[in-house]
């Protein structure tokens, strides 16, 4: 048994547009030969920032990138791609942006239906008396969830998520256990929560990247309850005050969290879908409030402005035809078993190596969905690395070599079955009188 193997540079605008994987000016005779078998906020000071600035420049697919940040993380929502990264593992003041998980414990609480949006939680004198930002709530007084998840989110009040962590789990203590261990079981590995409000406290801490998992899990797992991070304001008390976000007050971004502390500074999770695409963006660090929209701005649009989604290949489209052994019919259509799409830096599809693996022949019988092989995108590492490995005399195998890089596989269906032939046909095809390849 040998695997026939097609191996193509710039195969996103061969596949994408094509109904067969066939490059334009490409003949099936002229594909490579066969070869060898392979296997198959926190407190909300006025000060500065104590920390220091750093200037070096965040790391990303297509190159370094500077900022002010001293951490920063964007993700690509969809596939989980990471599009800059900053000290992105390592542990910071998360500050208000530690109430992102406090809302996903609630949210989860909502869902199950443990609490109620209508529900009242009466406000102790510790959630009366916390300071930092506050949605300023009277003591004595029972607030309704819904006004309190506001308060938290955009007011960011830190007396709001007092009155709901007691209002669930009888005390703050108890709450942030379940916030500590929600964080485990979402693999948030660099995060550990001394309380629900992002209040300075030894051994509280979060990364960016683990910012940006949390933000993702609020998207995908609570989309009914996400739009409160997008409200621009929300009044209380007879007091409105505004989203602290500008992103979203700007409509550049649908969430998430600001924070600011003075060990670090000032930061902000955000989240923005254009053309179809989300990315989610953790900043800390940064030395003020016009620094923090300032650089979240222009990092956002960096990774929209920077990045596509590119179609590889479409559910059900035709990759090749498989030569069938002992089958009614000579060749099986090879279809893709499910759509394609890769995210890379605008301009790279010429770079991406696609090849498309499978037995050949494939003995019948062939039953239609049935996985034949696979077909294999590689985006290079090295947008440089484009090298050819050179044909020997009379190679026609030669083919470009495939950078190492981001890789995905796809498996390729019959799309079609092939009925095994008849006795008399199976012996006149062993004869050689009938052949099928």
């Amino acid at each position: 048994m040998q695997t026939r193997r097609i191996l193509l540079a710039s195969g996103t605008a061969a596949l994408a547009g094509g109904a067969s994987l066939m490059l334009p000016g490409m003949s099936r005779a002229a594909r490579p030969a066969k070869v060898k078998h392979a296997g198959h906020h926190g407190a909300s000071a006025a000060a500065a920032p104590s920390a220091p600035i750093d200037a070096s420049p965040a790391m990303t697919p297509i190159g370094p990138v500077d900022t002010i940040a001293r951490w920063a993380c964007i993700t690509d929502f969809d596939s989980g791609e990471v599009l800059l990264e900053k000290a992105a593992d390592d542990h910071m003041p998360p500050s208000s942006m530690t109430k992102m998980m406090t809302a996903y414990v609630v949210f989860g609480m909502l869902g199950a239906g443990r609490i109620k949006l209508e529900q009242t939680f009466p406000v102790s004198e510790r959630a009366w008396r916390m300071q930092g930002s506050k949605m300023f709530v009277p003591l004595g007084e029972s607030i309704p969830v819904q006004d309190l998840i506001q308060g938290m989110l955009i007011q960011s009040g830190n007396d709001a998520c007092i009155v709901l962590a007691e209002g669930i789990s009888g005390s703050e203590e108890q709450f942030v256990a379940l916030m500590n261990d929600t964080a485990a079981k979402l693999g948030m590995t660099n995060t550990h929560y001394m309380n629900t409000t992002g209040w300075p406290a030894e051994g509280h801490y979060m990364s960016a990247r683990d910012t940006c998992t949390i933000a993702g899990h609020l998207i995908r797992d609570f989309p009914q309850y996400y739009h409160y991070f997008s409200e621009t304001s929300f009044a209380f008390n007879k007091i409105n005050q505004g989203n602290r976000n500008v992103l979203v007050d700007k409509g550049l971004a649908d969430g998430l969290k600001t924070g600011h502390t003075d060990a670090g500074g000032f930061g902000l999770c955000a989240s923005s879908k254009r053309d179809g695409r989300r990315v989610i963006m953790t900043v800390n660090g940064l030395p003020s409030t016009n620094a923090r929209a300032h650089e979240g701005e222009r990092l956002l649009g960096w990774s929209f402005a920077n990045f596509e989604l590119a179609a590889i290949a479409h559910k059900g489209q035709v990759i090749d035809q498989a030569p069938v052994w002992m089958g009614v019919n000579g060749t099986v259509p090879l279809i893709a078993a499910r759509d394609v799409t890769f995210l890379m830096p605008h301009g790279w599809q010429s770079r991406v190596h696609v090849s498309v693996d499978y037995p050949s022949p494939v003995i019948a019988p062939v039953q239609a969905g049935q996985v034949i092989g696979q077909l294999t995108i590689t985006l290079p590492a090295n947008p440089t690395n484009n090298s050819v490995v050179p044909a020997a005399p009379g190679d026609a195998a030669a083919a470009p070599a495939v950078p190492q890089g981001r890789v995905l596989t796809v498996p390729l269906e019959a799309g079609g079955a092939v009925a095994k032939l008849g006795f008399g046909g199976r012996i006149a095809a062993r004869l050689g009188m009938k052949r099928h390849s």
